[in-house]
């Protein structure tokens, strides 16, 4: 009776924890598995790499956890945020190029400088420009993307169903007011390694 128990438990655990990943999705910004184009093993995988990444971070120092974000695509690592120095940054690059199953590795990752806030004011408000245009566009699945700027550079991840979806994201970012460049890192889904039947 006590195993039973303990087995429905952890069915029970095993289940609420897959809810709450894939509700909140790779990018946790409510990317769902209905929505999300990949594989359900695809999804798991880079869920599963994405944590392994961030974990070992951790464990090389406690403070990457609020500098340094991970987002995994397909097995293509991308990392933002600010360090210290060049060489944190390339242990950081060396440190996810060592993730097992890796595909590539982005490193977007700047030096930190003193803490600006009228900076970070319009680097939120680009964001969330776009954002806004992004789910207003009825063409655009906006929750396959998951967007960050940083001193009016726009960095853009995620997954186009078609090429035209793809090309209307980088114009709709590009035509944000005060925007100095977009880097888009969005794949198309027949791009994906497996998709969806």
């Amino acid at each position: 009776m006590k195993i039973r128990i303990i087995l429905i438990c952890l069915i029970f655990l095993l289940f609420t924890s897959c809810a709450g990943i894939s509700s909140k999705g790779i990018f946790g910004t409510g990317v769902s598995i209905a929505l999300d184009p990949r594989s359900l093993g695809t999804q798991i995988d880079d869920s599963v790499m994405q944590k392994n990444v961030t974990a070992r971070l951790a464990l090389r120092d406690k403070s990457y956890l609020i500098s340094v974000n991970t987002k995994v695509l397909d097995g293509r690592i991308f990392l933002t945020g600010k360090v210290d120095s060049p060489e944190e940054k390339l242990q950081i690059t060396k440190l996810a190029w060592e993730t097992k199953g890796v595909r590539s590795v982005k490193n977007d990752i700047k030096l930190k400088e003193d803490f600006d806030f009228k900076q970070s004011a319009k680097d939120l408000l680009i964001t969330s420009q776009l954002r806004t245009a992004l789910i207003f566009d009825k063409e655009i699945k906006a929750t396959n993307y998951q967007i960050d700027t940083y001193k009016k550079k726009i960095f853009i991840y995620g997954i186009a169903l078609t090429s035209k979806e793809r090309q209307k994201v980088i114009n709709e970012a590009k035509e944000i007011l005060d925007v100095k460049d977009v880097v888009a890192s969005i794949f198309l889904v027949e791009d994906l390694r497996i998709q969806k039947d």
